[in-house]
């Protein structure tokens, strides 16, 4: 691994909120995936409130789904183009890659995601920012 990890993800009943310039993230849902042995797919809300944004960080195991509930939402992964995506819009990231910029694209208006996570089952560190 290129940086240290810390763990910011896991299902619980707590809701995760680092301050007023991050991201809250809160558990949605957690199922295994019947037709395929070994993998789960992991739900969670991340609600930004304006201008607010989470550090780089990757999700080491897990292929994930970005999906826009509402606002906009710049993100970069890799070295790919960061691109803004509106409501209704998603985004895919393979296992390990680096989500460079996810962040609320306003500085006035909140925005709010559904990231959806499959990796292995039991997996326990689902992201880990970047140092």
């Amino acid at each position: 691994m290129l940086a240290l990890a810390v763990p910011v993800i896991a299902i619980s009943p707590v809701v995760y909120a680092a301050d007023a310039q991050r991201e809250t993230v809160t558990p949605a849902f957690k199922e295994a995936i019947a037709n395929v042995p070994g993998k789960t797919m992991t739900a969670v809300i991340v609600t930004y409130p304006p201008g607010a944004k989470t550090p780089p960080h990757y999700h080491d195991s897990a292929f994930v789904v970005g999906y826009v509930l509402s606002g906009a939402i710049r993100s970069q992964v890799d070295n790919g183009p960061a691109r803004v995506y509106q409501t209704g819009e998603h985004w895919t990231e393979q296992p390990g890659a680096h989500h460079m910029v996810s962040e609320n694209a306003s500085n006035t208006k909140p925005a709010k995601l559904l990231a959806i996570l499959i990796a292995d089952t039991g997996e326990k560190n689902l992201t880990t920012f970047r140092k």
